[in-house]
């Protein structure tokens, strides 16, 4: 396994990748999405351990969309069986699957046991759904310093998970060398993937400022209320599936393929590209 080094330029290749991609199948990558956030929503209510198990599918959640994304953007209609990706891979690669997934649940529990320090826990019972946000509490100082320290500690564990799944996957890197890898990758891509955040900070601001005229017009019609409340989560789940769909691309284009094939799934053949294979490298 060989990293590439990338312009700066690549960042935002990948943002229209994602967006022309979840376009060929919007409905499909859409669903999927949804899902796949639904499965992690009904985890969380198993007493005590739901939030953990919810957190410990996130990494195989992302695995999801990045093949279904890798299928769309190779012609091929991604189907439900996606979800299942991660745990029918051989039993090695389930095993690292699991192990990367509890490896992130205690990444983020520490991320929000360091918060609790400044304000006593607020921070994270109100982020995981425990409390409501007032404006008492979102004014408060030590709930403030609290939500920016999560911040800034989030991103290293982002950039640790990033590209772990489709190491594990893909390459078959065990997980703790699959973060190591992972984080260098981010850092060494560092201006890439600024330039990739940026353009997804503009595709966000650019998708609430339509939201907010439609909204407004709808207002003015006299429709607002239901319409409106329906046409901002319709539109958020589509940004938010939008951008996950161009993560696949960040990672194929960070790292060279395998020399050798490394997943043991039978149904998965390498000549010619598997439909779950990551999209063969080429001009953007």
């Amino acid at each position: 396994m060989k990293l590439n080094i990338v312009s700066a330029g690549t960042g935002m290749a990948w943002v229209k990748l994602g967006v022309r991609t979840f376009w060929r199948q919007p409905m499909a990558l859409a669903a999927l999405f949804f899902m796949t956030m639904a499965a992690m929503s009904l985890a969380s209510m198993v007493p005590l351990v739901g939030p953990a198990i919810a957190l410990m599918l996130l990494p195989s959640a992302t695995l999801a969309m990045m093949v279904a994304a890798a299928q769309a953007s190779q012609g091929s209609f991604p189907t439900p069986a996606v979800l299942l990706v991660a745990f029918r891979t051989g039993q090695q690669r389930l095993r690292d699957m699991l192990v990367l997934g509890a490896l992130y649940a205690v990444g983020f529990l520490a991320v929000m046991g360091l918060s609790a320090l400044i304000d006593g826990g607020q921070f994270a019972k109100v982020y995981l759904g425990g409390a409501q946000l007032t404006k008492e509490v979102a004014e408060d100082p030590s709930f403030q310093s609290a939500m920016w320290l999560s911040m800034v500690l989030y991103l290293p564990l982002s950039l640790l998970f990033w590209h772990a799944p489709g190491l594990v996957h893909w390459h078959g890197v065990p997980p703790v060398k699959a973060l190591f890898f992972s984080i260098v990758a981010c850092v060494r891509n560092f201006g890439a993937f600024l330039v990739y955040g940026l353009g997804w900070m503009g595709v966000f601001l650019l998708g609430g400022l339509v939201v907010a005229l439609v909204s407004a017009m709808l207002s003015m019609m006299g429709l607002a209320g239901t319409a409106a409340g329906g046409i901002m989560v319709g539109a958020a789940l589509m940004m938010a599936a939008m951008f996950f769909t161009s993560v696949v691309f960040t990672f194929r284009d960070s790292f060279e393929p395998p020399s050798t094939p490394s997943n043991p799934s039978p149904e998965v053949p390498h000549e010619p590209p598997a439909a779950d294979a990551p999209p063969p490298s080429g001009p953007n």
